[in-house]
């Protein structure tokens, strides 16, 4: 799997299952740490961004903070009730949001990159074809 290329729904399913692991494994692993499953989150944001296809350009921003919010369903801290659950996930998205928005700036910036690096690959072949 040295270069794979996923379709923008295979990038959400991957960074969300991703993410559902990690969070459960942080739950269980380290007691629901918030930094730890911040900090697991920006190599998944990387992978999303660079295993996505060119041609899907907007995905991989689009896919992480989903499977952010995902993934911290196992690890949001919260009662044994509905309310008191969804209390813990809007706690823990809006105390941990510097994470959240820092993820989504790196796949972002990664599918900027990319985005350049191919037109000015396209631009080249056209001068290349004329020697």
């Amino acid at each position: 799997m040295s270069n794979p290329r996923l379709t923008g729904l295979g990038g959400g399913l991957f960074s969300g299952a991703l993410m559902l692991l990690f969070g459960w494994l942080d739950q269980r692993l380290f007691g629901a740490s918030l930094t730890v499953y911040g900090v697991l989150f920006l190599p998944v944001c990387l992978l999303t961004a660079l295993w996505v296809r060119r041609a899907e350009p907007l995905s991989a921003p689009i896919a992480v903070p989903i499977a952010f919010a995902l993934g911290l369903l196992p690890v949001a801290h919260g009662g044994d009730g509905v309310g008191s659950r969804l209390m813990g996930l809007a706690t823990a998205l809006a105390t941990e949001v510097g994470w959240l928005y820092g993820g989504t700036l790196l796949a972002a910036l990664v599918m900027l990159v990319r985005r350049i690096a191919a037109a000015s690959r396209a631009r080249r072949r056209p001068a290349e074809n004329r020697r």
